[in-house]
């Protein structure tokens, strides 16, 4: 396949993670703090810091409050990790690789499309704030599903798991730097006192609380969440799964030898990761690090197989 084609699946792919991402992200920490009481330092200005947004923020914002935050994230047109920037971006990667895609695939994503411009002044309200994000979540999770029982899993497909899972592990990396809040032994006692809901939080923001309790069969603890969302290989959201995947594309694609090689030191660097005697200032550094070699791998990706000239940063 062309290699064009092959970068606007890829980014496709990345771009409607990123969108799920965003929404997943808001919904969940709305409902959180909900929970938690006045003076627990787990305010909206965390949701800038997941995203490294904070430059971007406050060259157009004065105040880190709930309104501002989330019209940032949800629908600043300007700031390109938002969630309506990331939907306008993968509706025209898909827009130009319709040929390569059932009709059903670009009728979902440009139905998300119109739904969100056409309700992004409601974001204000927090009750059709709720709406708008499920509506958006339920639009995702009907691409993926739809293409994984539409679509031939051949090279096409491989170049969108491969985007979805490269996303995917980098935002759950950068939702584990929460952790480092966590961990924190300058940490408040209101934070120590609900430890707990905010693992748990970290948990249903990868949507992945049902899976751990399945799994490990008592109560949640730090050490087991970061385990669990790092190491886990079954877990889809795990970083550990998100390696596994790109290892299994990227092996059936051609000219891939010296990415195979990569992706197998990246996973033996995650999976030699110990986090029972990690202090909170090695874990930031292990997840900066990750961060970077997946920047890294990125790189790889668009120099292996798409032009040089057209390869996104």
């Amino acid at each position: 396949m062309l290699s064009r084609s092959a970068e606007r699946l890829y980014w496709l792919a990345r771009y409607l993670e990123r969108t799920e991402n965003i929404a997943r992200l808001v919904s969940v920490h709305m409902n959180l703090l909900m929970d938690l009481p006045k003076g627990v330092e787990m305010g909206w200005r965390q949701l800038i810091l997941i995203n490294a947004a904070e430059q971007e923020f406050h060259e157009k914002n004065n105040v880190a409050n709930e309104r501002n935050i989330t019209r940032f994230l949800l629908a600043d047109e300007s700031y390109p990790g938002s969630l309506f920037s990331s939907l306008s971006a993968a509706r025209e990667n898909i827009r130009t690789s319709r040929e390569l895609l059932p009709d059903e695939a670009w009728e979902q994503v440009n139905e998300m499309y119109l739904f969100a411009k056409n309700n992004l002044e409601t974001i204000a309200n927090r009750r059709q704030r709720v709406i708008f994000l499920n509506e958006i979540l339920k639009g995702c999770q009907r691409f993926n599903g739809l293409l994984s029982g539409y679509m031939s899993h051949n090279h096409p497909y491989r170049f969108i798991r491969l985007g979805r899972n490269i996303e995917r592990a980098d935002m759950t990396s950068r939702i584990l730097d929460l952790a480092s809040l966590l961990l924190s032994e300058s940490r408040s006692d209101e934070v120590r006192q609900y430890e707990t809901i905010l693992w748990m939080n970290i948990l249903k923001a990868l949507n992945a609380l049902l899976m751990y309790r399945q799994q490990m069969r008592s109560r949640v603890k730090g050490d087991d969440v970061l385990n669990f969302l790092l190491l886990d290989t079954s877990l889809p959201r795990s970083v550990g799964c998100c390696i596994t995947e790109m290892l299994d594309c990227i092996g059936k694609l051609p000219n891939s030898n010296e990415l195979h090689q990569e992706l197998m030191e990246l996973e033996t660097y995650v999976q030699a990761i110990d986090t029972q005697h990690t202090t909170q200032e090695q874990l930031r550094g292990i997840l900066d690090n990750l961060q970077n070699k997946l920047g890294v791998l990125h790189g790889q990706i668009a120099e292996n197989w798409f032009l040089r000239d057209m390869a996104e940063e």
